[in-house]
């Protein structure tokens, strides 16, 4: 995985002076890929490392605590992303208030040029930093003359239907349950990272066993049944069916939402492992069923269908042959 430094005052001499991508990158959707790959290309020709600098927690999650953002891509899943991207390392600057006050300025002189003695940075045509977002493009530009830093812009990325590529469209798609589409603006197929946990041992009993995960609380996916990919922390991948949502057939109205993953032609013991779950198709919604014979009968049938769909997938680019298939090209 990339070196995700927290610290930027350990920032280890052989980071340092480098091309630097800035942004919150949440999702690492095609928009986003487009400034990483140019700074990833930009480092290539000039033989310098090459590392992205990201804020932790999302800026938005510290001034509406109240609202946390669902995050699509949380720190250890994104830096893992980022080195499949061809990144070295991640700088996971602390952002809260304090760090929200400080001016354009202090960020350039102190963060760009005192910490990371960046030789180049990439970023967005519409980033802004700074005290009251008073840092912009053009005053980025300005420093970059007066500090010595080269500072390339990348303009925003539209699909094929000409609307922009953006973390909310994702998000929105991801809650209305279509998969197809986020996985589209992504460029790979939506994943989600969580430790397997002990259940109720009730899918074992089914003759479907499943690895259950608790995802964040501020997580937005429609609940439903999915076909998947499951990686497991040794690297290799497993098709499944996975019903995340409250299991409304054994539980009450108020149970905490789970994602429960029956794995193909699999056994062995999960718990403890930190999984990843790719989605690749949605089956079907949540439903209550009147008991537990019809819910098997409808398993069988969610099992054949996600069988059928991940039977002849294809990746959708590269990144998703590394991240949903566990293969590069």
């Amino acid at each position: 995985m990339a070196q995700r430094v927290q610290d930027l005052d350990t920032v280890s001499e052989a980071l340092k002076g480098g091309v630097v991508a800035i942004g919150n990158f949440d999702g690492v959707h095609r928009g986003h890929q487009q400034v990483l790959s140019e700074a990833v290309d930009l480092s290539r020709r000039q033989s310098l490392p090459t590392s992205v600098l990201t804020f932790e927690p999302h800026p938005r999650t510290v001034f509406r605590p109240e609202m946390p953002v669902y995050r699509l891509t949380p720190a250890p899943l994104k830096a893992r992303i980022l080195e499949l991207m061809g990144f070295g390392a991640v700088f996971e600057q602390g952002f809260d208030r304090d760090f929200a006050a400080r001016s354009a300025e202090n960020f350039v002189t102190d963060i760009l040029v005192g910490r990371l003695g960046v030789s180049h940075v990439v970023t967005g045509y519409d980033f802004h930093f700074g005290k009251g977002r008073q840092g912009n493009p053009d005053f980025l530009i300005d420093a970059g003359q007066r500090f010595g830093f080269g500072v390339t812009l990348v303009e925003a990325y539209a699909d094929e239907g000409g609307d922009v590529v953006s973390s909310s469209r994702i998000r929105g798609a991801l809650a209305h349950g279509d998969i197809g589409l986020a996985n589209g603006l992504l460029g790979y197929r939506y994943a989600v990272g969580a430790e397997v946990l002990h259940g109720k041992k009730l899918g074992r009993s089914l003759g479907y066993p499943t690895a259950n995960m608790a995802l964040a609380a501020e997580t937005a996916l429609m609940p439903g049944i999915y076909a998947v990919k499951f990686r497991r922390a040794n690297g290799s991948v497993h098709d499944g069916v996975a019903s995340f949502g409250r299991r409304p057939t054994v539980e009450d109205d108020g149970a905490a939402l789970l994602l429960e993953t029956f794995l193909f032609d699999f056994t062995g013991d999960l718990y403890g492992e930190t999984c990843q779950v790719s989605f690749v198709s949605r089956l079907r919604g949540e439903e209550k069923f009147d008991g537990l014979d019809q819910l098997v009968v409808q398993m069988k049938i969610d099992e054949a269908e996600a069988r059928a769909a991940l039977g002849a997938l294809q990746p959708l680019s590269p990144l998703d042959a590394a991240m949903t298939f566990g293969s590069v090209g």
